[in-house]
């Protein structure tokens, strides 16, 4: 009996998880997981916890406990990186973030002795490296995805640069940041009990912002100033590291340094190349063939291998061989400028500009509409959102075009949406 409830909470939590756009698929891994980061009643209370941000009194209200106690159980919760609290106009809000980027990775994000952290690494490689489903379901479901690539900056002309804007650049996200933290690399963390880890800076993921401020107060990842955070990126830079951070214009909560054999946002990039896992940068790698040395080190360093020396197919000459992009596979990170000693190669810009959505709230919105969970955003069961909440989602429901529109009032089935939709195209 004991065994059926554990498993009956648990399973409620995953339900729970994947009212998300990104979730996680069910299955006995996923469980293992979580056994190790909640125990049962933790499971079965945070399986009732609402999408969106919410107080204290409203987990006390929703657990039917005393409020110092629902308090004590989420600041519990946020210590260990399950739940992220954030400060607004002096109140406390707490929310449940999704898997990844989210709890998953916080969990390794330090060391820590009150989980078993081989163990858990183990389980997550088996989820996510080995399994398939976790990383396609949020890798390549829809258009709009999690994460975007950051162009390698030391790779850009004069000319380039004019064609940058801010939010396309990982140097403006951490010199305009409220705060920022910076943690272990999760990918590289977990390969390292696997002994399986590059020689990358395992010391050098960064978070921003509100979440690197929840961070910071746990001791999840380190306070830093923009100077560090600047350094880091210098460093990231040395090792060939390529920037992948969250998919917004505004308010960027993180920025990943990948390597491309231990992170999965690269490893999703090589897997599922064609189907676009990752957004872009707005360029690509140009390569003069007429002067190129053939000496591969561009090959080489390519995160998703777009590169590759291949044969001329020159009838003179069998054994001639040329540089080849894939543009389809390319992430227009600029690594392989750096690596061009002989500077054959330089970044142009592609020929259409790659759409970055402008908030957190717009991406979900989008995301979710995608992949047919609108509904679980605007209409949460669990817990009904403040009327800004729900402006703001309806603002950027009313910004779509009409075929958007149209997908958006099949999913809810909502009259009052509907009449606003078509009242608002008078």
């Amino acid at each position: 009996m004991a065994h059926k409830t554990l498993k009956s909470g648990y399973a409620e939590l995953s339900e729970r998880l994947n009212r998300f756009p990104q979730g996680a698929p069910v299955s006995e891994l996923l469980f293992k997981i979580l056994k190790v980061l909640f125990n049962e009643r933790e499971a079965a209370l945070v399986s009732q916890l609402p999408i969106k941000p919410f107080k204290a009194e409203k987990a006390a209200a929703v657990w039917k406990l005393e409020l110092n106690a629902a308090r004590k159980i989420l600041d519990h919760l946020a210590d260990r990186g399950l739940l992220v609290d954030l400060e607004e106009k002096g109140e406390t809000f707490y929310v449940l973030p999704p898997p990844m980027a989210g709890f998953f990775e916080f969990s390794l994000m330090r060391i820590r002795s009150d989980i078993d952290q081989k163990y858990l690494s183990e389980l997550f490689y088996q989820y996510l490296n080995v399994e398939e489903d976790f990383v396609r379901e949020l890798f390549v479901q829809g258009e709009t995805q999690l994460g975007r690539t950051f162009v390698h900056e030391p790779a850009l002309s004069t000319d380039n640069a004019l064609y940058v804007l801010d939010y396309e650049r990982a140097t403006e996200v951490i010199r305009t940041a409220s705060h920022m933290a910076v943690g272990l690399c999760y990918c590289r963390h977990k390969m390292e009990h696997l002994g399986k880890a590059c020689k990358a800076p395992l010391d050098i993921c960064m978070t921003f912002n509100t979440t690197a401020a929840s961070l910071i107060k746990h001791n999840i990842a380190r306070s830093v100033e923009a100077e560090e955070g600047l350094d880091l990126l210098r460093q990231a830079y040395e090792y060939d590291l390529v920037q992948f951070g969250e998919n917004v214009r505004e308010q960027v909560n993180f920025i990943c340094n990948c390597c491309s054999c231990c992170c999965e946002a690269m490893i999703a990039a090589r897997r599922f190349a064609f189907l676009n896992p990752v957004h872009t940068t707005n360029f690509l790698p140009e390569i003069k063939p007429e002067e190129c040395t053939l000496c591969g080190k561009c090959v080489n360093v390519c995160p998703v291998q777009a590169l590759s020396l291949v044969s001329a197919n020159d009838p003179q000459d069998k054994k001639k061989r040329v540089v080849r992009l894939q543009e389809k596979l390319c992430l227009g990170c600029g690594l392989c400028v750096r690596a061009c000693s002989d500077k054959r190669i330089v970044l142009k810009s592609r020929p259409q500009r790659v759409i970055t959505p402008r908030d957190g709230t717009h991406r979900a919105v989008v995301m979710a509409l995608e992949r047919g969970q609108l509904q679980n955003l605007i209409f949460d069961n669990r817990l009904l959102w403040n009327h800004r909440a729900l402006a703001a989602v309806l603002g950027v429901i009313l910004k779509f075009p009409p075929l958007k529109k149209v997908l958006v009032s099949r999913q809810l089935k909502s009259r009052y949406l509907e009449a606003l939709l078509q009242r608002l195209d008078v």
